[in-house]
């Protein structure tokens, strides 16, 4: 993502130029705003969704398979009749030219095109921006990909929430993984993009490293520039150093260099990486990854997930993925289907709700709040602070005959709420209150099996 991106850290400019773009057009923008809200009553012709994701930039490589998936499950959707009888329209936004240009385009979505529904967006910047103007603009908005645990923790939407997990559960999962697979490691190092999801994510990890472990020596904290290509200093330090693990929360291309350079000097026999982010790599470096590494998917996304809550749906889901775009869908592709698959829950709910009449852009909203919907993998619930609560799967890399790239075997999938902060709290303060039994609860992990 951007520099604006994943973590909320550093996005304090972002929001200011927000808010001042909401003070140059408020007037103007609230009017219109106030007749399309009134007009959303009657029945439209097709629904229009505004979708937010990285179509340029170093970020595509997350946000042009988010759009495929889109793309994919809109058409399935028309095929099948549409929603509620309605068919749907996709309508993409690229957030690669950052927060001012998102904000902009939020405004024109709403305000221009009419959309009745707004998903935003990859980068917690952009989400930070878009959750206040969903309830300025009265439109429900999704929040499908971003990671920053802090939009529900500081403040409620009435109109914005996330069909997916947060930052927390994201990072607790991975370290609850490498404790219970590597209890005795000793020391630590971290490589991690200099932004705000770089620092923002180590903070949550090393939080809860030193509740449930206190006493690991980190040995380095290296911070290489985001959209970084070389990262030979970084590995001669970590290579003289010799921790017993080493933490990136990196991810794309960065990430992708990263794992071919530590490969190639061998990093990866001196030690255990954990990569909470590193599922969508995996197909890009292929056999660099060496197995015996940790791996999240931010989510429980993965094509050959070992206990899916319906196996025919997530064969479905990634046979047809595949065949269309030639490749497995990566998480933000399951995010994405996520997404989907709340907007159709939510509009029926709302549609049945009214008995069979169309919501207004409140009653939609309303019908959010609690719903539960399915995934490919399992299901998510949105909790009553905006929230959603999604498994979390993390496992080892296996080198498999049947691809050429890295699989995951010794799975763990972590259920939604055993690892997310709880509604009314702050992450930093309940990281701080987990014990180290809460390891030794876990349950034995799962094999890979050959599809």
């Amino acid at each position: 993502m951007a520099v604006t991106g994943r973590g909320a850290g550093a996005v304090s400019a972002g929001v200011s130029r927000r808010e001042a773009l909401v003070g140059a057009g408020a007037m103007g923008g609230l009017l219109l705003a106030g007749r399309s809200a009134q007009a959303q009553g009657v029945k439209p012709q097709e629904i229009k969704v505004g979708i937010a994701t990285y179509l340029s930039g170093p970020a595509s490589v997350f946000g042009v398979p988010g759009r495929q998936a889109a793309e994919m499950l809109f058409d399935e959707i028309n095929a099948a009749g549409g929603i509620a009888g309605i068919k749907v329209r996709p309508i993409f936004v690229d957030e690669g030219p950052g927060v001012d240009h998102v904000v902009g385009e939020y405004r024109r979505l709403v305000q221009s095109e009419g959309v009745h529904i707004v998903f935003a967006a990859i980068s917690s910047a952009d989400c930070i921006a878009c959750a206040p103007l969903a309830d300025e603009l009265k439109r429900p908005t999704l929040l499908w990909d971003c990671g920053t645990q802090r939009i529900f923790e500081d403040k409620r939407y009435d109109f914005a929430f996330r069909t997916q997990a947060n930052a927390t559960p994201e990072i607790l999962s991975a370290l609850l993984y490498l404790l219970k697979v590597k209890p005795d490691f000793k020391s630590l190092a971290v490589i991690n993009q200099d932004y705000a999801w770089g620092r923002d994510s180590w903070d949550i990890f090393r939080t809860g490293m030193n509740a449930l472990k206190p006493g690991v020596k980190i040995a380095a904290e290296l911070f290489p520039r985001f959209g970084a290509t070389d990262f030979s200093t970084e590995i001669t330090r970590v290579l003289a150093l010799r921790p017993d693990v080493v933490l990136t929360t990196s991810w794309g291309g960065d990430l992708d260099a990263l794992i071919r350079q530590a490969s190639d000097r061998k990093l990866f026999e001196r030690a255990t990486f954990v990569m909470p982010l590193a599922e969508s790599s995996l197909q890009r470096v292929g056999k660099a990854l060496p197995a015996g590494h940790i791996v999240g998917a931010r989510g429980d996304h993965w094509f050959l997930h070992p206990t899916p809550q319906d196996p025919v749906r997530l064969k479905t889901f990634s046979d047809s993925y595949r065949s269309r775009f030639g490749s497995y869908p990566i998480y933000p592709c399951f995010h994405m289907a996520q997404a989907v698959s709340a907007m159709k829950a939510g509009i029926e709910k709302a549609v049945a709700t009214k008995g069979g009449g169309w919501p207004t852009d409140a009653e939609m909203a309303a019908a959010f709040k609690g719903l539960e919907f399915p995934s490919p993998t399992s299901s998510v619930r949105i909790r009553e602070d905006g929230q959603g609560l999604e498994n979390q799967i993390i496992g080892t890399t296996l080198h498999a005959d049947a691809y050429p790239f890295p699989v995951l075997t010794d799975m763990l999938v972590f259920p939604a709420e055993s690892v997310t902060t709880p509604v009314g709290q702050k992450s930093a303060d309940w990281l701080k209150t987990l014990t180290p039994d809460m390891v030794a609860k876990l349950p034995q992990t799962v094999a890979y099996k050959p599809a």
